[in-house]
């Protein structure tokens, strides 16, 4: 554990207003337990794993802590290490710490809302960041449209393809881990901008399988799996994020097969960049994560200070199992293709030392990466 001031870093993020009632209710005006004068204002953060995503380790503590530390609230930024019990632990020691809000990334809805609720019923703000708690009833979601995230994996599998002048294609699916709602949601997207195409038949889906728990090695046996008994007849991957997509590349480096069979991505992670680079990865989504911490932190510090946060969500989710709307944030993702690696790295979320390696650097010349 390890506290760190927090801040609001919501520059150029417009923030409209979702609710006007006063009632408490979950997207109102919410306030914090704890707040008002002389009280110091404290958030908890849980980010899930460091193994699903790099960006955890790398962006979204950074740019949380950057953000509240800037803002003078404490902050208490933790992970769960993919570990639904340690979940739960770092949770209560947080609710027994005293701080007015929860943001919470969860490992799954079940252990999520459990949480939630602790937190609930001690008067404690909550927030679902990037991963919205089906059932859970937090105040606030912050998170990226996912189902557009997936519409431009399918729309970017397809483009692929075409460049590739495959206008039939047997297509394979390996999809993010089932318990993770965001998945459902990619899926979604890419079934829906895929549909014209496998309506009519020019593509097959000879393979569809999710994940769990977002695993690199063990969707590295599962597309192999899938590669097999297919005879190898697979044109194109739409894997959900870059790890799935790295560990599918490896399996058809095996075969001798890279860079002739398109493969999707998302985080926009150096690794994905590479293989973008490298001609091995068609494509990846970038969510541009210092937005989404900006907004979330700029919910929580107004919520742990006891500020009004009527007008801090734009939108709204639906949460599948109470059948009610979450106000929101969602923001719009990028597709990163290898004419525009430059655009993520012109961002500021990684560097061109970090993505262009001695072997890469003639595409890293030909991408016009500065």
């Amino acid at each position: 554990m390890f506290l760190v001031t927090a801040a609001v870093m919501a520059s150029g993020l417009a923030l409209a207003g979702c609710s006007s009632s006063d009632s408490g209710t979950p997207g109102n005006n919410v306030t914090a337990v704890g707040t008002g004068k002389g009280a110091t204002p404290k958030v908890g953060v849980i980010l899930p794993d460091t193994k699903s995503s790099a960006r955890w380790a790398t962006a979204d503590l950074k740019y949380l802590t950057d953000a509240f530390k800037a803002a003078g609230v404490d902050a208490d930024i933790q992970n769960a290490q993919g570990d639904k019990t340690q979940f739960q632990t770092i949770a209560d020691q947080m609710i027994t710490s005293g701080v007015n809000v929860l943001v919470i990334v969860n490992l799954d809805s079940g252990s999520g809302k459990a949480v939630l609720d602790k937190a609930k019923a001690q008067g404690i703000a909550t927030i679902d960041y990037d991963r919205l708690t089906l059932g859970g009833g937090a105040d606030f979601y912050v998170s990226f449209d996912n189902v557009k995230v997936g519409e431009l994996q399918g729309e970017g599998l397809q483009k692929c393809l075409t460049d590739k002048n495959k206008a039939k294609a047997n297509i394979a699916f390996l999809n993010g881990s089932p318990t993770d709602n965001n998945a459902t949601l990619f899926k979604e997207g890419a079934v829906k901008a895929l549909k014209a195409k496998t309506d009519s038949g020019d593509y097959k889906v000879v393979a569809d399988q999710a994940v769990p728990d977002w695993d690199n090695q063990q969707a590295g046996t599962i597309f192999e799996q899938m590669y097999t008994d297919n005879g190898g007849k697979i044109d194109g991957v739409l894997a959900a994020n870059d790890g799935l997509g790295n560990a599918a590349i490896a399996i058809l480096k095996k075969n001798k097969a890279n860079g002739t069979v398109p493969v999707t991505g998302q985080d926009a992670t150096d690794q994905g960049l590479q293989n973008v680079l490298a001609g091995d990865q068609c494509m990846t989504v970038y969510k541009a994560v210092k937005k989404e911490a900006d907004a979330a932190s700029a919910l929580a510090i107004a919520l742990a200070k006891g500020e009004d946060t009527k007008s801090m969500a734009t939108g709204s989710s639906m949460d599948t199992v109470t059948k009610k709307e979450v106000p929101s944030v969602l923001l719009d993702p990028q597709a990163i293709y290898f004419d525009n690696v430059k655009d993520v790295i012109a961002d500021g979320y990684t560097t061109k030392e970090k993505v262009c390696t001695a072997a890469l650097a003639d595409a890293c010349a030909k991408a016009d990466i500065k």
